[in-house]
């Protein structure tokens, strides 16, 4: 189903290279469902940024004076959760990637990303649904992977219901809250609910921690 944006979607880039910044912004501007209204150059000004004009999507790279990518996401997870924050990075490794998403960024993308998957996942996280390159996907899959080996927690394991349990499996294969609603006959509002109550009994902060929590629990094989 095609969504219909009734303005822009709100951007702000965030990158320590003005050339860069320059070439991203003109790349997005022409696309009419986006608008760039800032640009920063380090953490401190993004933050500044983002509390005054108020974009429905950051996207940031990690490694910028002052403050990095990954402070600053979790300074504005918890100043400005409605705002989506996209990583975009030279770096794939699995600490930097860990990191960011702990934090609380909902897409990371490596910066050879090409323009429709940049659309892509700016469009997905202004909808709430994470994003991921192949690159990323690839090396999640394979923490998953790793962490399935390791042994399960026998203390202290929350209990969930069967309802829980259902949205815990959706969440694993990527659904959306309004998508996981429709399956369950359930409102959006609702399953925002439950997926909050899931995060506090797991102790995670976002999408992937429950994705990990799910395999190393045998939740999804």
């Amino acid at each position: 189903m095609e969504s219909q944006y009734y303005r822009p979607i709100l951007v702000i880039i965030a990158d320590d290279h003005e050339l860069f910044r320059d070439g991203f912004a003109s790349l997005l501007n022409k696309n009419n469902e986006i608008s760039v209204v800032g640009e920063a150059s380090n953490g401190e000004e993004l933050i500044r940024l983002a509390h005054k004009l108020q974009p429905d999507i950051i996207i940031t790279d990690i490694q910028m004076p002052i403050m990095n990518g990954i402070e600053v996401t979790r300074r504005l997870a918890k100043e400005l959760p409605h705002i989506g924050i996209i990583a975009l990075s030279m770096f794939d490794e699995q600490v930097h990637i860990l990191d960011m998403l702990e934090a609380g960024a909902k897409g990371y993308l490596l910066k050879n990303a090409g323009k429709k998957e940049i659309i892509d996942a700016i469009k997905a996280v202004y909808k709430d649904e994470p994003y991921y390159s192949e690159n990323i996907n690839n090396i999640l899959m394979q923490i998953k992977s790793e962490d399935n080996k390791k042994p399960i927690p026998k203390k202290g394991k929350p209990e969930f219901t069967e309802k829980e349990i259902q949205i815990i499996k959706f969440i694993c294969h990527q659904y959306s809250n309004k998508e996981i609603g429709d399956q369950m006959k359930l409102s959006k509002r609702t399953i925002e609910g439950y997926r909050e109550n899931i995060l506090e009994k797991i102790n995670a902060k976002n999408t992937v921690g429950i994705v990990l929590y799910a395999v190393k629990n045998r939740i999804i094989r």
